[in-house]
């Protein structure tokens, strides 16, 4: 159910207590016997709220220890870039990681502005260092952000020398590893007092604003959106790219305002997201309410969530754009205008994505791969060039640089917002437009996310189902053509299972913090079948799950 006030500006009552938060990351000890007091490391690193005693100062300790001790048996003894967001336990929890990361004798760079670092300019340090230095010795990051979750909260991620996310074995180890030590009291913590960590020789600076700016050119044609005068507006949303667009406009000489230069713990700024929340997601017209209303006064506005590995693409024409239907156009533009790229380099999408990308990909005669959700998946194909693409319903994605080597093998967002002011630029129309085209080759579908509940034991269920357990052989009148619970494009288990027809398909997962099953869905028949799709869904899930709902 949508929030009354969704998409109207925050007021005091909607404001976390800052001071109050940060007291609490210092004082709040996780008790390991409560599992939502414990590190547990999702797709997208460690996440949780100081209040909630899930993202305190033991937490961080630990988990950097067990990074150190990680990244040590890994034979990873390069630099590790740290880099934040604006969050406002990101700067106390940077503190508590130098302080590990220095006593454990870890060469560490952090801004050499003591700014704010977008995850895309961390994974792209992390690939410069690597390439610089093939026989090592290699670089590793982390990122301190909970990405576009609210100000009450906090994020660890862990990106290894591949620049990427950290995959499963990693993480698991690691995850493991941190409880161990905060079972132990912090014992085998290896730490030093602030000041000396920030005066150590082990720890040096790094001008990520710099590099990542001036590097834009090896991966977009700049020239062309600077020669046809598209007028940009960029919003941060109070995130971690804030310093990098204005950067970006005088060294590229573009015409980019940046919409709001303003970065506060609060948030006080937004508009509230559609649950009633501020939430910093750029893919959300209740949460993009103010730049919507700004339309029309650029050819392209664009907003990042708080570490910027997220892009919302905002058009005179369309508003903002659904990021399945952005990521259409993207992929379509790409391929035929990537010179650079080889024949053989495929599509990359996840398993939760339209089906539009695969039409797009079939008429560009690619091969498209097929991928369960999380962006780690597409962080080989980047490195080796045989993905040119890799994107996300949830509005996160990469792409090559022009001559066909790796670019960034983490989600980012400042790339693909600027990469519709190339296509603005290049083909003399909006996104949204050619979203159009596409429709009117291939169909216009409707997609939606719903939630359904789920105890524990049923998602447990869920995410272990067999094709075997999947008895309906017909979905809203059209047979069905796969049951899937591993993802095509590599064989990983997708944890739940996906239900394909000729023209719809819906795939059915488990929450990692909710007691909810996600329900995405699709139909190339219009909302009506979409609503038929979902509400069998259900039944097709409450039967695999024993007949329960």
């Amino acid at each position: 159910m949508v929030h009354a006030r969704a998409g109207e500006p925050a007021g005091p009552e909607d404001l976390v207590d800052v001071a109050r938060l940060v007291t609490a990351y210092w004082t709040l000890h996780p008790d390991p016997a409560q599992p939502g007091q414990r590190v547990a490391f999702g797709t997208s690193g460690h996440r949780g709220s100081s209040l909630d005693t899930a993202f305190n100062e033991d937490h961080i300790a630990a988990t950097t220890q067990a990074i150190c001790e990680y990244r040590a048996a890994q034979g990873t003894t390069g630099p590790l870039f740290l880099g934040i967001d604006t969050h406002a336990l990101s700067e106390p929890a940077r503190a508590t990681a130098l302080e590990v990361l220095a006593a454990n004798g870890v060469t560490v760079l952090l801004d050499s502005e003591d700014g704010y670092t977008p995850t895309p300019a961390v994974s792209h340090a992390i690939l410069a260092h690597n390439r610089a230095h093939p026989a090592g010795p290699l670089a590793d990051g982390i990122v301190v952000t909970p990405s576009h979750n609210p100000p009450r909260d906090g994020g660890f991620k862990y990106n290894p020398p591949s620049g990427g996310p950290a995959g499963s074995a990693a993480t698991g180890w690691i995850q493991d590893r941190a409880n161990a030590l905060i079972e132990a009291g912090l014992a085998g913590v290896r730490r030093i007092p602030y000041a000396r960590a920030l005066a150590a020789d082990t720890t040096g600076r790094h001008d990520y604003v710099g590099a990542y700016t001036e590097d834009l050119p090896q991966v977009l044609d700049l020239d062309a959106v600077r020669a046809a005068g598209v007028r940009i507006g960029a919003d941060p949303l109070g995130g971690a790219s804030v310093a990098y667009w204005g950067r970006i406009a005088e060294t590229h000489r573009l015409d980019l305002t940046v919409v709001n230069p303003l970065t506060d713990p609060t948030w006080r700024f937004m508009t509230l997201d559609w649950d009633g929340k501020i939430r910093m997601d750029c893919s959300s017209p209740s949460a993009m309410a103010s730049l919507i209303g700004r339309k029309d006064e650029y050819a392209v506005a664009t907003g990042n969530d708080a570490d910027a590995d997220r892009h919302g693409i905002v058009t005179p024409d369309g508003g903002l754009m659904n990021p399945n239907h952005y990521l259409a156009v993207a992929i379509d533009y790409l391929y035929r205008h990537r010179g650079g790229w080889a024949e053989t380099a495929a599509v990359g999408k996840t398993l939760v994505s339209s089906s539009m990308i695969d039409r797009v990909a079939a008429e560009l005669k690619r091969e498209l791969v097929e991928v369960p959700v999380g962006f780690k998946w597409f962080v080989d194909g980047l490195l080796d060039g045989s993905v040119a693409f890799g994107g996300e319903e949830s509005a996160g994605a990469s792409f090559l640089r022009r001559d066909g080597s790796v670019w960034t093998t983490d989600k980012d967002g400042i790339l693909l917002a600027l990469l519709a002011s190339e296509i603005t630029a290049v083909t003399g129309r909006s996104p949204s437009e050619l979203y159009g085209d596409l429709t009117a080759r291939f169909g216009d579908p409707a997609y939606a996310r719903v939630d359904a509940p789920a105890t524990r034991e049923q998602k447990a269920v869920l995410a272990k189902l067999s094709p075997a357990q999947v008895r309906a052989d017909r979905l809203a009148g059209e047979p069905v053509t796969a049951v899937l619970t591993e993802a095509p494009g590599n064989g990983a288990a997708i944890g739940g299972l996906k239900v394909c027809t000729e023209n719809a398909w819906f795939a059915a997962r488990p929450s990692g913090t909710e007691d909810v099953y996600k329900i995405y869905a699709e139909s190339f028949h219009g909302p009506e079948h979409l609503a038929q799709v979902q509400a069998e869904a259900r039944a097709v899930v409450a039967e695999a799950l024993g007949g329960t709902d």
